[in-house]
Formats: structure tokens, sequence, C-alpha cells
């Protein structure tokens, strides 16, 4: 197969894909026990759900409201003290990042494309994280969907990174480790690198993406090699 040219750009999700969603209810696993993964799971579950709904509703809210809303559904469904709240939100601007995003990034700057992040998550909140990671110059934009007001995977999110990097959506890399995400752009028109990191089925949905990848460390490989058919979509 023809090899494909090199993108212009990356333009990474932020959560669970950049930063690790996990990571701030493991923080509080001596205090949750055994219920830490089952409040991850539903808390990351209320926040998508409650951004779909917001975008069909055309009722948005910042996300800093959507993830306290939806740990406040987690919390009760689950029958936890409200007061794990506040310091659960707190974490929840300190997610760590994967051990391999910085690597990755560096690799694909020191290679000369751009990079950006677009996320559904506020400017005050993405600011935290990028900072705490060290990722400051090794991001050409971080952008958020409140300069659309409407949440991922509405055409408006995706097309904020075309307005940002004046570039097609043929030229550059959407990555993200959400399969809703990953369709939801390759149907926009990007090319796509789906960082399925916890072995998830294909979705079914409009949109293909080119690659599928275990873990961002295999992402230059890919993307820098310019082959089409580098990963199994």
């Amino acid at each position: 197969m023809a090899a494909s040219p090199m993108p212009s750009a990356c333009v990474f999700d932020a959560y669970g894909t950049l930063f690790d969603l996990a990571s701030a209810t493991e923080a509080c696993r001596d205090v949750l026990g055994d219920r830490t993964d089952p409040l991850s799971r539903l808390w990351r579950d209320k926040q998508l759900q409650y951004t779909w709904l917001r975008t069909l509703q055309g009722r948005h809210a910042d996300f800093r409201q959507v993830v306290g809303d939806a740990l406040d559904y987690a919390l009760d469904e689950l029958g936890l003290d409200a007061r794990l709240r506040e310091p659960l939100m707190s974490l929840f601007l300190t997610l760590q990042p994967f051990p391999e995003a910085g690597d990755c990034l560096r690799r694909l700057k020191a290679s000369g494309v751009r990079t950006a992040i677009l996320s559904n998550g506020a400017p005050d909140m993405l600011a935290p994280l990028v900072s705490g990671a060290g990722f400051d110059g090794l991001l050409d934009h971080v952008l958020s969907v409140e300069q659309a007001q409407v949440f991922k995977t509405h055409p408006r999110a995706y097309q904020l990174a075309i307005d940002a990097l004046q570039a097609p959506p043929g030229s550059i890399v959407f990555v993200s480790s959400n399969g809703w995400d990953a369709y939801g752009a390759a149907d926009f028109g990007m090319r796509v690198a789906w960082c399925n990191r916890y072995g998830q089925r294909p979705e079914r949905l409009p949109g293909r993406p080119e690659w599928r990848i275990a873990s961002l460390a295999e992402l230059p490989g890919c993307v820098l090699a310019g082959a089409a058919d580098a990963g199994e979509a």
C-alpha cells in the first residue's frame, strides 16, 4: 500500500489519553477500598453521558460542572460520603499523565510535527494538568470545547483544531483512547489513532480509525513512518 504523507500535526484528547482518569480515585483507595474501581467507572460514565445529553439539549455547561454533577451522582449511587467530593474534585485537576505520554510528545516535536490538545475540559482545568505534567513546552495549542460551547463529538468541537492549526483535516492525526471520540474525529475527516488501552471492541459508529494502538509509545512509529497500514483499524 502506498505511504501516506507525514501529518502536519497530532491532536490529542486529554482525559484518558494523555492523563490517567483512574489516578484521582486511586489516590483515595485507602478510604474507598473495594469501591475505588466502581466509583472511577461510574464517575466517568456519567461525565460522558452528561456531555452528550447537554449537547443534545442545547444546555451547555463547562466541564467542571459536568464532572462535579457526575461525581455527585456516583457518590450517591454507591452510598459514599458526600464529603469525598472536595478531595476528589481537587484530584481531578491534578490527574497523573500516562508514563509514556511525555516521551511521545517529545518525539513528535523533535520530528517537526505540531502537537495540540483538544479536550472537553475547560481551560482552567487543562492548564494545571499541562503544567503539572511539564507539557507546557511540548504543546503548540491547548484547545477547549468551551470555545465552541458544545462537547465532542459535535463537529464544531473538532473544527476548533482545524481553525487553530490552519490545516486541512486530512493532514491532522487525532489521538484518543475513547472509541466514541476516535470514531467521531474520523467521521469528521481527520486521520485517527485510537489508543485502545483497554482492548475495547470496535464501535458501531460512522468513521474508521486508521491506527489502533495499545499505548502512546507506539504512536510516533506509526505516524512518522507515514504508512497507511501501520496499524489495524
